[in-house]
């Protein structure tokens, strides 16, 4: 970690998480991720450490943390496995801070302390099948009928979508393509009409459960509205600023363990009479990693400050997850390159590090929006 962010509430957070990381998730990473199995004992687990309700208020049961602290235990928890980073983040980030940020304060006395807990496990829906990075596209729609909203349509990449037991969930109140015809709604698992599909065989991150969200004349009450109607989009779109970080987070912990373990064994291999990191081309290349990491944080670190003064993070979100995950894919690539034949096997954890930091230049918008994103902020300076 960069010391001028260090202090002791963050070491302690640091110390806690990478322990945690050690002695809970180290052992079973290669078994999870073989058999894409879902460890929800080890989320219900890290609700007792705090882990599962990080921002939120300690009113509400969460640990009340910063988003340093967040971005700390995140880095740590990657480290070893990107899986459970990326379901820490999403479950933190997205389906619980969006409760948090923009729910009455009924709907928070329910639902956080279930979710900050860990008892409760969120997930959140966007995405569908036709609209990806087109947000504003969705083509799953809620009609009010008396005091219920009747959803019909689906999601897709959902984190969490079986195990969840609440999901928050944008679908289309108003005309096609209108940023103001979009509501969010709170839905719990049992719901009528509210059920998922099969869990996705995916490349990497193969712990982090994803599928699909399927809505058959599922009857919501309005009472379960967030905010006012018409107003999802925007809170998605302020919902994802922020999540960007975790994200961004996410691939610096992922480039950093990629790093270490290829530190590791260019101390450990011999060729030619000499460690390879003896050879030029290979402690060059680590060097240059080292410093691309440390920029990462740099960036993660002042977009996390300006949230914590609950600032615009637009820009400094989205250049710190486009940085950091360009950089978990070329630190995961070079690491597999340092470990030569070995890093192509599942006996080192190269592989594992090279599979999972794809998804970071994709979930949460792609590395393509992130540039659209950042365009359309510096283009207000002129």
């Amino acid at each position: 970690m960069l010391q001028i962010f260090e202090n002791e509430q963050l070491a302690l957070v640091r110390q806690t998480a990478r322990k945690f990381a050690k002695d809970f998730i180290k052992p079973h990473i290669m078994d999870w991720d073989e058999s894409q199995h879902f460890p929800i004992d080890l989320f219900k687990k890290m609700g007792t450490y705090g882990f599962m309700g990080m921002l939120v208020p300690e009113k509400f049961g969460g640990a009340g943390l910063d988003y340093q602290a967040y971005v700390t235990v995140l880095d740590e928890i990657s480290q070893v496995c990107g899986s459970i980073g990326l379901s820490v983040a999403a479950h933190n980030s997205l389906c619980t801070n969006h409760i948090l940020s923009f729910a009455n304060e009924e709907q928070k006395a329910k639902y956080l302390p279930l979710l900050a807990s860990g008892e409760w496990i969120g997930a959140w829906g966007l995405t569908e099948t036709g609209s990806g990075s087109d947000a504003g596209g969705l083509a799953t729609t809620a009609a009010l009928d008396g005091d219920y909203y009747v959803i019909n349509g689906s999601k897709t990449f959902i984190t969490h979508a079986i195990s969840g037991d609440v999901a928050v969930v944008m679908v289309r109140t108003g005309e096609k393509g209108n940023k103001r015809g979009v509501s969010a709604f709170i839905i719990e698992k049992d719901t009528p009409g509210f059920s998922a599909g099969q869990k996705m065989d995916k490349l990497g991150m193969r712990a982090s459960e994803t599928a699909s969200l399927f809505f058959d004349n599922c009857r919501v009450h309005k009472d379960q509205l967030i905010g006012k109607e018409g107003e999802g989009f925007v809170q998605a779109l302020k919902l994802l600023d922020g999540g960007r970080i975790s994200i961004a987070a996410l691939s610096l912990g992922i480039a950093r363990g990629a790093y270490k373990c290829a530190l590791r064994y260019a101390h450990e291999r011999e060729q030619f009479g000499q460690k390879i990191f003896g050879f030029q081309d290979v402690s060059f290349k680590l060097a240059h990693l080292a410093t691309q990491i440390e920029a990462s944080e740099l960036l993660i670190r002042q977009a996390a400050a300006l949230k914590n003064e609950e600032k615009k993070v637009t820009k400094e979100g989205a250049m710190a997850k486009l940085f950091a995950s360009e950089v978990a894919v070329e630190v995961a690539n070079e690491s597999v390159q340092i470990h030569g034949g070995y890093g192509f096997t599942k006996d080192y954890p190269a592989e594992k590090f090279f599979r999972d930091a794809k998804l970071c230049t994709i979930g949460e918008g792609t590395s393509a929006i992130q540039k659209m994103v950042i365009a359309r902020e510096i283009s207000k300076d002129v």
